[in-house]
């Protein structure tokens, strides 16, 4: 599978979400690397116009969902419907159906919807009733947080928090890119806008997370990474200063999630290896949303980037 036809499409990704090219590498990363990602920003970032630019250069479909505190699980898996002439019921099957999903504002929807959206994320799958209907196999979840406003909101659990493959942050642009951003809406509302070549089909896609796997990652390197992971759950091991800012460590799907991420990178940059840059990259956006900070980093106003700064710097490369 050529590398060359995804950095085509990160180049359209680009072409569409101007200043952001950290959020369309990853989220060609979390394509690749079959997770869902968790996007936290300001309102009016393109965090919507991200996956929906990614629906345009792949053969998938795209829905997106609004998350309200009215929210029902039917909302999301679809429910089923009675037919009065036969008096039968009949699946209708709900958004999570599609391959894209934007589950916008994912923390506004009370916690019953919240675990119908987990089990389709953790399984690939939805259940109804009585019955499990299997999701796509390309299936990917990208879910928004606003970090300003959280009046009526409801925090994920760290269970769920945990199922995301990684946590992006995303900030305002420069002024000079936001001029950029001024030029391309005037050109799309007279109608001039870019097309991709060629959309990816999802066989490619898939072909493509296999040769992933296939990437080399060096004995010494899978251990380096493992200690990373371990470094959150036994910081004392490490220093007494990282000691006192963690709570609770990240579970052993961090480390897969780590190991896939560094892979995905590695074969974006066209290496068949994985180097310590690669899991460097992707270490901080797999890690930030799996950790627990004591009281006494809050209050010292330690953040969870601060901490995986620290970690680095004091597990060893191999």
């Amino acid at each position: 599978m050529p590398v060359s036809q995804f950095q085509q499409l990160n180049l359209h990704l680009n072409q569409q979400i101007l200043g952001q090219p950290e959020l369309t590498h990853n989220i060609l990363i979390a394509l690749l690397a079959d997770g869902h990602l968790l996007v936290e920003g300001p309102p009016g970032l393109a965090k919507t116009r991200a996956i929906k630019s990614l629906s345009d250069g792949i053969e998938a479909d795209f829905h997106r969902v609004q998350f309200t505190p009215d929210l029902l699980p039917a909302d999301l898996t679809g429910t089923d419907i009675y037919r009065p002439e036969n008096g039968s019921f009949v699946f209708q099957k709900g958004p999570l159906f599609h391959n894209l999903i934007l589950a916008d504002e994912i923390n506004r929807a009370p916690a019953k919807v919240q675990s119908a959206l987990l089990e389709a994320m953790a399984e690939h799958q939805i259940t109804v009733g009585s019955k499990t209907y299997a999701l796509p196999e390309l299936f990917l979840v990208m879910a928004t947080q606003n970090p300003i406003e959280q009046e009526g909101t409801y925090p994920l659990p760290e269970a769920q928090l945990d199922r995301f493959l990684m946590h992006l942050e995303v900030d305002y642009p420069g002024a000079e890119v936001e001029q950029q951003i001024l030029s391309l809406s005037r050109n799309e509302a007279k109608g001039s806008t870019v097309e991709i070549k060629r959309k990816l089909s999802q066989q490619e896609i898939l072909d493509a997370r296999q040769a992933i796997l296939n990437i080399h990652l060096a004995p010494e390197l899978e251990h380096y990474l493992v200690q990373l992971v371990i470094a959150t759950r036994q910081p004392e091991a490490y220093d007494a200063q990282l000691a006192s800012w963690l709570q609770f460590g990240a579970s052993p799907r961090a480390t897969i999630s780590l190991e896939r991420c560094a892979r995905a990178n590695a074969w974006l940059s066209e290496r068949d290896f994985v180097t310590p840059d690669d899991i460097h990259r992707v270490f901080h956006n797999v890690l930030r949303h799996r950790l627990l900070l004591s009281y006494e980093a809050e209050a010292d106003g330690i953040t969870v980037n601060q901490v995986l700064d620290k970690i680095l710097t004091l597990v060893p490369l191999p």
